[in-house]
């Protein structure tokens, strides 16, 4: 059931949620010999306050709690419309606020660009190539976005008419960082995602996502699906929170893997990301997104995104874009890929798991309800605030 849910052999420290229905709420968890442990206290009630501690890793690993049911268990409940008496995993974020970074891995990015402008013709493709490469004395894979050499090669895409305001972003001085979801509305393991009825071309978009608190310092990862529009978002960029932003359309999980000496920033850096589209119809997409080829170092995208310009006192969860961008047709020659009802998505990570959604319409998709003010209250008729 659980399919490679938690890779139990990386010895690995993760800290997750699940609703926990004897508090009416939701648990903080970690996963031990098979079984999650809740590790909520008065002292940490949210994930949140727990990795504003210095020593989140010591905690987590230390903290005593009861056992809420055998991972299996709980995934299996957790799938679809879960049986709210019983336990089921949540997303690992609570009152973090959920931000995104768009246009981060550049080569592919300009690669298509490129792509574009020569209409098929590979001379002519090979050209452009030779010019951009020649500014930055190499290959596509050494532009450092925000460098001189980026710079320049702006200059030189504009002067071939080949200017965006994606490549703007994916090579100019500031990133793109946007907010994804509102706090608390990401779905978990096993969950429903939503695309907005409004979309006849949308995408999957898998990414490492880390989780850092308000001082800004990283203290884990986990995995992401940016649900995406991209009929919408291609219609106009101020539609980008239509877009991006509907019930049901932002997943992480399955935990927050904390840092320690057995996973790192490089382990990060150096992440490669699996994605599988099964669907009703028995199609099957496979895609890949390697963190190696970001081209902005995930500590840059953090400082893009929080310090003296804009703080978060809760911390926040961050995406970091993807390498994936599906082309391949699914049903119409030249239409490329769409989701239908009904498609299985599992994006994995050597370390970090795999999350796994259902596509549903967010029209069709459980109504969120469970915001900040009903968190506040659960926590304190428990006694926890």
């Amino acid at each position: 059931m659980t399919d490679n849910l938690i890779d139990t052999s990386t010895n690995g420290l993760f800290l997750g949620r699940v609703w926990n229905p004897a508090a009416s709420g939701p648990s903080l968890v970690t996963l031990r010999n098979g079984d999650l442990i809740d590790i909520t206290s008065k002292e940490t009630p949210t994930v949140s306050a727990l990795l504003e501690r210095g020593d989140t890793a010591d905690f987590v690993r230390n903290a005593a709690g009861p056992v809420l049911g055998t991972l299996e268990d709980i995934a299996r409940n957790s799938t679809g419309r879960p049986d709210l008496s019983r336990p089921h995993l949540l997303a690992p974020a609570d009152l973090q606020a959920i931000k995104a970074c768009g246009v981060t891995f550049a080569q592919s990015m300009i690669e298509r660009v490129i792509e574009e402008k020569a209409a098929g013709n590979p001379d002519k493709a090979a050209a452009i190539r030779e010019t951009v490469s020649t500014i930055i004395g190499g290959s596509l894979k050494d532009l450092k976005a925000g460098s001189p050499q980026s710079a320049k090669v702006k200059e030189a895409l504009i002067r071939e008419g080949m200017w965006s305001q994606y490549l703007e972003v994916g090579i100019g001085p500031d990133a793109e960082v946007f907010t994804k979801a509102p706090v608390l509305s990401s779905m978990g393991w096993g969950a429903d995602v939503g695309l907005h009825p409004v979309s006849t071309w949308n995408n999957p978009e898998p990414e490492i996502v880390l989780a850092v608190n308000s001082r800004g310092e990283i203290k884990g990862a986990t995995l992401g699906n940016d649900v995406n529009l991209r009929d919408v978002e291609g219609r106009s960029a101020l539609l980008l929170g239509k877009a991006k932003d509907n019930n049901a359309s932002c997943s992480i999980g399955p935990f927050i893997r904390l840092l320690d000496e057995s996973y790192g920033l490089d382990d990060v850096r150096n992440a490669e990301l699996d994605l599988r589209v099964t669907g009703p119809d028995g199609y099957i997409l496979n895609g890949k997104s390697s963190m190696s080829k970001i081209s902005r170092d995930p500590l840059e995208l953090v400082k893009h995104t929080c310090g003296d310009h804009h703080q978060y006192p809760d911390g926040f969860m961050l995406f970091l874009g993807t390498l994936f961008a599906p082309t391949e047709d699914r049903d119409v020659p030249n239409q490329g890929f769409t989701h239908k009802i009904g498609d299985i998505v599992d994006i994995s990570s050597p370390g970090l798991g795999t999350l796994r959604n259902t596509v549903r319409l967010s029209t069709e998709c459980p109504p969120w309800s469970f915001g900040i003010s009903a968190l506040m209250k659960n926590l304190a008729a428990r006694g926890l605030l």
